[in-house]
């Protein structure tokens, strides 16, 4: 199983703060698991589509799309960090 988190507008727009996923073949990455997400459609494509700028975690630390996934991973996503 893969546990995600969503952030900030992640959370609003899709209107779900964390699911659990079971690993399934061909999620490999977390590219392959962000793919895996917009092709549910819908808001999920809207709010996730492809080269969005968007930031992922493993386990809590940054990570780049290329990243293996195992089971017991929880994968976050949220928007770019702006500071000021």
């Amino acid at each position: 199983m893969i546990r995600i988190l969503y952030f900030a507008r992640f959370r609003e727009q899709l209107g779900l703060a964390d699911e659990t996923l079971p690993r399934r073949p061909g999620i490999e990455t977390v590219a392959d698991l962000l793919a895996h997400l917009r092709d549910r459609g819908g808001v999920w494509a809207e709010t996730l589509p492809e080269g969005e700028r968007l930031m992922t975690a493993v386990n809590q630390e940054l990570v780049r799309p290329d990243t293996r996934i195992r089971d017991g991973d929880e994968l976050g996503i949220f928007p770019p960090v702006t500071g000021g």
